[in-house]
């Protein structure tokens, strides 16, 4: 346990941090994995938007780098695209 009174409210903060960051990458990888299960072209064009929006926050919020979200967004409409075929 800390003994610096900072170091306390500093373990508090981190916590809180790290279950928002949990929260945000777990809906991440869940729309991504619906996403891909997903074999209707009609239905993959809603989702895909949802998927791309939480993977955009994701990059935002310095959860994941911003050029994986953009290999994520590229595969996912590679995905999409090849649905249609």
């Amino acid at each position: 346990m800390p003994s610096h009174k900072s170091c306390k409210k500093r373990m508090k903060t981190s916590q809180g941090e790290r279950m928002r960051n949990r929260g945000l990458r777990s809906r991440m990888t869940r729309a991504i994995k619906e996403l891909r299960a997903c074999t209707d072209h009609a239905a993959v064009g809603s989702k895909l938007k949802d998927a791309i929006s939480i993977i955009d926050k994701a990059a935002q919020h310095n959860i994941i780098h911003r050029n994986k979200a953009a290999n994520d967004k590229s595969k996912l409409t590679l995905y999409t695209s090849s649905l249609a075929k």
